[in-house]
């Protein structure tokens, strides 16, 4: 790479733009809080939001931190295929919430996680083992999203890496603190305009300060022949494979999609989700073009850090007011989601913790509130903590996804197969996840009988995925067809390959093994769940406080009236 000296802002602009960034969402935040809070308009603006910010507010939660830095990194590593993996399959987790999310919304009007459900299904430990991964998920996003922060700041400004994280998470809090889910859906909208107002002007101004097409042709020997495949095999079954298996557990595993699923209109749903697919595919597939720019000229990342390729391609390349503009993209898009993730932690801490099992169903709505605050400054505080480990953000998403799959299957087939018990439920999940541990962490050598058991749950989790993506759109035969089939078509082709690809092995192990468990244990069940029931156990907790009967009543003396 012919070297360039790294501009940054200076630390009292960087200061001056965070300061009016999370400023001006502060602002917005004030505007929509209320005196005495609404606790299901706190969790799920009491299900009534509009198509706009419904799409909006989708599109603002996903596009995040990992769509800049991971969609980078792949078009970094794999090449010209790299943001089409991240783009595409990242679009389709989008898509595939839908025509599930449509039963959910059916079974439970006024829900507000999808733990909540599980509990009216089956019961407390099924509910526990859904809002736990959902807790681990979303702390998770946290920290990556923290992190970005401040390798942002670290490379753009002369503030320090913990001083961005410091900055990020106490201006997220700051908004997200009194009105909940109804300040991050607000400031969403706003953030979205920003950030593609900002990627209009920088994507094309980096690629042409950096060569414009000229580069690409005198560039390309950079590209291993690999790289240069738009159909490379090390793309598909190191990138596209797992997070083509990973984006299934993430619609259905992720709190964030969930309480959007609940706070849009329920006749607003197919339209949200189709256009929240596209306008995230395209955007983030753009932005993967700037990690793939950085490996045409020879960029080396700073430490060695793939996450500070796309900050040192806009320090690079980029004037002042465009690094200016690129700084407010990113503050934006990892601010969106980050409210995001403070929302739906407080829902399930909430709900799930609070609400069902503490208060066993008899909430006190201002202590509701209570928690739910407390939770997002606890929330904070770990992020925040654990962004100084500075961990792949990448690898911690394709990690996440893929232990997220093992409760895919469970899941989906509790709200439509009526034979789907609490012990199913639970056997099938805990078995899936400790074998997906085995796997991803290599436990057990990787080889001879073991390998060849792993790769056949492997081929069996393969044809899960496709007959669940079928499954919802098409129906119960065709995607009993399509499952069988791929399964059968996979087994041979698995076996003695996939053992060296660990991660794609582990993710199709936990869609296999929670799969087997649950239909095996379902198939002995004699019980038969009305699911009508879900309906009347789920229901709004400010509707349920105001229902219950005056304590003066009761007693038999009619409480004063109010002047």
């Amino acid at each position: 790479m012919q070297e360039a000296q790294l501009f940054q802002l200076s630390g009292t602009t960087a200061i001056m733009l965070l300061v009016g960034f999370y400023g001006a969402t502060f602002l917005m935040s004030l505007f929509i809080g209320k005196r005495n809070e609404n606790v299901d308009g706190y969790m799920t603006s009491n299900n009534a939001v509009g198509f706009g910010l419904a799409a909006a507010s989708m599109i603002a939660t996903w596009i995040w931190a990992a769509s800049f830095y991971a969609s980078a990194t792949s078009g970094f590593k794999y090449g010209l295929s790299g943001p089409i993996h991240y783009g595409f399959w990242g679009a389709l987790m989008i898509l595939f919430i839908y025509p599930f999310g449509k039963r959910f919304r059916q079974l439970a009007p006024k829900a507000h996680t999808l733990a909540e459900i599980l509990q009216a299904r089956h019961g407390t430990s099924s509910q526990m083992i859904m809002a736990i991964s959902n807790i681990i998920g979303s702390c998770i996003s946290l920290m990556v999203n923290f992190t970005a922060a401040g390798a942002l700041v670290s490379i753009l400004s002369p503030l320090s890496f913990t001083q961005g994280v410091l900055i990020a998470g106490l201006g997220v809090l700051s908004y997200s603190f009194w009105s909940g889910f109804r300040a991050s859906v607000m400031t969403d909208f706003a953030q979205l305009l920003a950030m593609i107002l900002s990627a209009v002007i920088i994507i094309p101004l980096i690629f042409f300060n950096a060569g414009g097409p000229d580069l690409l042709d005198t560039n390309m020997w950079r590209l291993s022949p690999e790289q240069a495949d738009l159909y490379s095999t090390t793309a598909i079954l190191e990138q596209g494979a797992p997070y083509f298996v990973a984006v299934l557990a993430y619609a259905i595993g992720n709190q964030t999609i969930a309480q959007r699923l609940f706070a849009v209109r329920e006749d607003l749903i197919k339209p949200t989700f189709l256009t929240a697919t596209i306008g995230y595919g395209a955007v983030v597939i753009g932005l993967g073009m700037l990690g793939l720019l950085a490996l045409f000229v020879g960029l080396q990342p700073v430490d060695g850090d793939l996450n500070n390729i796309i900050p040192q391609m806009a320090s690079t390349y980029l004037p002042p007011v465009g690094i200016a503009l690129f700084f407010i993209l990113v503050v934006g898009s990892l601010s969106s989601t980050a409210d995001s993730d403070l929302a739906a932690l407080s829902a399930i801490v909430m709900t799930d913790v609070y609400a069902r099992n503490l208060a066993k169903g008899k909430p006190d709505p201002r202590r509701m509130l209570w928690w739910g605050r407390a939770t997002m400054v606890a929330a904070t505080m770990a992020g925040v903590i654990f962004a100084s480990m500075r961990l792949d953000i990448l690898v911690m998403l394709v990690f996440v996804g893929a232990l997220w799959g093992a409760i895919v299957f469970p899941v989906i087939a509790s709200f439509f197969w009526d034979r789907v018990d609490n012990r199913a439920f639970v056997w099938s999940v805990t078995s899936a996840v400790a074998l997906f541990t085995v796997v991803r962490f290599e436990l057990l050598p990787i080889e001879g009988a073991v390998a060849v058991f792993f790769e056949v749950c492997a081929a069996l989790g393969g044809g899960v995925v496709l007959g669940l993506m079928t499954f919802g759109f098409f129906g119960r035969r065709p995607a009993l067809v399509i499952g069988v089939i791929a399964a059968v078509v996979l087994m041979p082709l698995c076996i003695g390959f996939l053992r060296d690809y660990t991660v794609l092995t582990g993710s199709l192990t936990a869609y296999g093994v929670s799969t087997i468990v649950c239909v095996a244990l379902s198939l002995r069940s004699r019980e038969r769940f009305d699911f009508s029931q879900l309906s009347q156990r789920v229901t709004s907790f400010q509707q349920e406080k105001e229902a219950l009967p005056n304590p003066s009543t009761l007693s038999g003396n009619p409480a004063p009236a109010r002047a």
